[in-house]
């Protein structure tokens, strides 16, 4: 297979895969653990690829369903060897949200709210240099860089030519005011903000105090979409000390309404990139 297989992808079609063959079969995640002398969760955590799969495990559910046809069974084998390599953000090491940036990575397209900051996608180094440093203070200087250049490697999705991430991000005023490092980042970053929402793929819009309430006063959340019909789009929730990833189409569809919501009730486009040119010309005074 070629190097630039993305493993979280793969696990996650496995696991699509492996759980349509066990509603076939008519079983439970209960049934199946219990037959494999196995915990449930682990069936779960196959299933929704967010924990690595061996050939052995493939081999052992194949034979619990009953699939004989041998060219299944070596296709879903071949997919839990891929699903095993390691992605370009390995390199970095232990990274808390990898499961994250594997989806980001294949990802077609990205629809982000953020209430307190600007997105990682947009943010200049030291943008993230200062609010890294200001979100987790006890984390060492060598931690803080590892982050950083996770961060900016990230970008790529944005800037490269071919097929670049398609980015909507709606900003809530309050992102823009909140001086993250001083006055001078502030306004390198908004600028930065400005000149990037006038890229054909990226839109940009600020929901601006004077609209009260909204959909979005619970925080922030991200929905990928995915050029592949087989993958589902995923809502993302970032946690503290754990994520939340929502796959059901029930879910996903109440935080796109969410987010059409959102959209409706924010500054347009150029409203929202005049709007960010203002505040950053008060940054410079």
């Amino acid at each position: 297979m070629a190097s630039n297989v993305n493993p979280t992808v793969r696990r996650r079609r496995l696991g699509q895969e492996l759980r349509r063959l066990r509603e076939l079969k008519g079983m439970t995640a209960e049934e199946v653990a219990e037959r494999l002398l196995v915990s449930q969760s682990k069936i779960s955590r196959l299933e929704n690829g967010r924990r690595s799969i061996s050939q052995r495990d493939v081999r052992d559910l194949c034979g619990v369903y009953e699939v004989e046809d041998h060219r299944i069974v070596d296709s879903l084998m071949q997919m839990a060897k891929d699903s095993r390599q390691q992605g370009w953000w390995h390199a970095f090491g232990d990274i808390p949200y990898s499961v994250y940036i594997g989806l980001e990575t294949d990802a077609a397209s990205l629809r982000v709210y953020e209430s307190q900051i600007v997105p990682g996608l947009l943010q200049t180094r030291p943008y993230a240099e200062a609010l890294i440093q200001g979100a987790l203070p006890e984390t060492s200087t060598t931690d803080v860089d590892k982050r950083v250049q996770v961060r900016l490697r990230r970008q790529e999705r944005i800037s490269t030519e071919e097929n670049p991430l398609r980015l909507w991000a709606v900003l809530d005023e309050a992102a823009l005011h909140r001086i993250v490092g001083n006055r001078q980042v502030m306004r390198e970053q908004l600028e930065h903000l400005a000149g990037m929402s006038q890229l054909p793929h990226i839109t940009v819009q600020v929901l601006p105090y004077e609209v009260g309430a909204h959909p979005g006063l619970n925080g922030q959340y991200a929905i990928l979409e995915f050029p592949d019909a087989a993958d589902s789009s995923v809502v993302y929730i970032e946690g503290v000390t754990s994520d939340l990833y929502l796959e059901k189409a029930a879910d996903v569809q109440k935080y796109s309404v969410m987010y059409e919501h959102l959209r409706a009730q924010a500054l347009n486009v150029d409203q929202s990139r005049q709007f960010i040119s203002d505040i950053a010309k008060e940054y410079a005074r």
